[in-house]
């Protein structure tokens, strides 16, 4: 059916699922979180982001129970990047954490999407699976933001935590994007 009203398995390329409407919820939330932290309602802006990661369980677990799609399994790594890059960018831009990091954070994400798209180009098919470095990446970014937003918006000071975990996900953003231009060129 057109409107996405039947589903028929993993490889269904229906839109309107369940999971599809709460993703897309998500990617809209974006410009709003970027507008609170910009007005420096960080405390809004931390549930709106916690909202976000619950969200992102639960379409996650319907998709898993049998309402996945083609779709949902492109649009949920886009929301989880957009969200995820968007407040780096507007946490740096807004001095709640350090730009280097940003540009960090962004970088390492231009050059897995730049290495896709090159070795695609000239005819290398890329598994995209990520790998366990980038999965603890991921969340060390998230656990970041998610810190970042509490204590501003709440007004405490663990500045020690802090400094700690930027270096953790500095680190382990190097690490991870390092890993998959290993992955990439030990198979070439």
């Amino acid at each position: 059916m057109p409107d996405g009203a039947r589903i028929s398995g993993p490889h269904s390329t229906a839109l309107l699922t369940a999971p599809n409407l709460i993703t897309l919820a998500r990617i809209g939330a974006v410009p709003l979180a970027v507008w609170l932290v910009l007005r420096q309602d960080l405390s809004l802006a931390f549930w709106l982001f916690l909202a976000a990661g619950v969200s992102d369980a639960i379409d996650g677990w319907l998709a898993r129970r049998g309402s996945a799609s083609v779709i949902g399994a492109i649009l949920d790594p886009v929301a989880d990047k957009a969200l995820l890059v968007s407040m780096y960018v507007t946490l740096a831009a807004v001095g709640e954490l350090p730009p280097w990091l940003a540009i960090l954070v962004v970088f390492r994400d231009l050059v897995i999407v730049g290495g896709i798209l090159c070795l695609s180009f000239i005819g290398v098919r890329v598994a995209i699976k990520p790998l366990r470095i980038s999965k603890f990446n991921t969340v060390l970014q998230i656990t970041l933001v998610a810190l970042v937003l509490l204590i501003s918006g709440w007004h405490l000071a663990i500045p020690a935590l802090v400094d700690a975990l930027v270096v953790c996900v500095a680190l382990s953003t190097c690490a991870s994007g390092a890993a998959y231009v290993w992955q990439w060129t030990a198979r070439r």
